[in-house]
């Protein structure tokens, strides 16, 4: 990890297992970029306790998403892999960010409108400052480039509003952080509903592919993939939504364009274009299973892991909280 490097971060939610979506839409892009930045990934568990968790489950999916991560091709010498509940100072800076932040910003997030909505009239106060929570997480660690795909937009503006905000009221003390949109894979959609993001909490187990599928159920869930009446492997999103789609996840286990798939499946039928879309992502999906059976075994390691990356995280976050409390006046000895 060089000094010199910008600083990358990301963060994703331990509820559940990992999706393609999630793979080739945020982890494969962490993967390609951990050589060219200096990379803080984080397992965001206090994210995750805005909605109802049961504990047990809570903790194995964290443990569990934090393997996964590493058997898809972090590298924990190249990057910082750790949990935010281990690290304090998330939670210390957001409570004083909160005060940098306005009723009216948080009320326009379109995604706390959206939870909103299924949390009933009971809504979490933890939901609504949400996004609060999201820039401590950022500006902890001085960050310069934050990968986010079109749903996340609107939180990174905030973040750099309330830094912004906090840098004039004081002296500069954040670095205002940049988006970083990868070109390809940035929203996979639903097999079912292909106009809807794959999530990971879908009810309809056939409308996403899970990290851990087995090869047989991958290609079964392909062939019922929702697709349209032409019979014509064709990129057009807002005419071929389910076939531009499969498309896409094709290119990202394959590495090829839109043109050389639409030529690859001149002629063939959907039922061809499917079984091919399902032959490459289980065979993409392979390694990864393989490389998760062999870390999961290796408890040590993994223990290993997650003690250096939580006294490097814990050291950068207390340097730039430490600035936060100076500049905002809490007495110091």
């Amino acid at each position: 990890m060089e000094e010199n490097k910008k600083v990358l971060y990301s963060g994703i939610q331990p509820s559940g297992a990992f999706t393609i979506g999630n793979y080739f839409g945020a982890i494969k892009n962490w993967v390609d970029l951990q050589s060219d930045y200096d990379c803080y990934f984080c397992i965001v568990d206090l994210h995750a306790i805005t909605v109802p968790q049961v504990a047990k489950e809570l903790r194995k999916n964290s443990y569990e998403s934090l393997i996964t991560l590493l058997a898809c091709g972090l590298d924990p010498e190249k990057v910082t892999l750790y949990f935010q509940s281990h690290v304090s100072a998330h939670a210390e800076l957001t409570w004083i960010l909160n005060n940098y932040t306005y009723m009216g910003e948080l009320g326009r997030m379109t995604q706390f409108k959206d939870k909103a909505q299924k949390q009933g009239e009971n809504i979490r106060v933890g939901l609504y400052s949400y996004p609060v929570l999201m820039a401590a997480d950022i500006l902890l660690y001085q960050t310069d480039v934050v990968p986010v795909g079109e749903d996340q937009k609107q939180h990174l503006e905030l973040t750099r509003d309330i830094a912004s905000r906090f840098n004039n009221l004081y002296s500069p003390t954040f670095k205002v952080p940049e988006p970083f949109i990868g070109e390809k894979g940035g929203r996979i959609m639903s097999l079912q509903e292909p106009t809807c993001k794959m999530s990971k909490s879908d009810e309809n187990n056939n409308a996403f592919i899970a990290l851990h599928d087995g090869r047989d159920q991958i290609i079964k869930k392909f062939k019922r993939a929702i697709t349209d009446s032409e019979a014509e492997v064709r990129y057009d999103k807002s005419e071929k939504a389910g076939v531009s789609n499969l498309m896409e996840i094709y290119s990202c286990a394959t590495g090829k364009d839109y043109a050389e798939i639409e030529r690859e499946f001149s002629g063939k039928g959907y039922g061809d274009f499917k079984s091919g879309v399902g032959e490459a992502v289980a065979d993409a999906l392979k390694p990864i299973q393989e490389k998760y059976k062999e870390l999961y075994e290796d408890k040590s390691y993994i223990k290993e892991i997650i003690s250096k990356s939580t006294e490097r995280t814990i050291r950068t976050a207390s340097r730039t909280l430490s600035k936060v409390k100076k500049k905002v006046g809490f007495f110091e000895f």
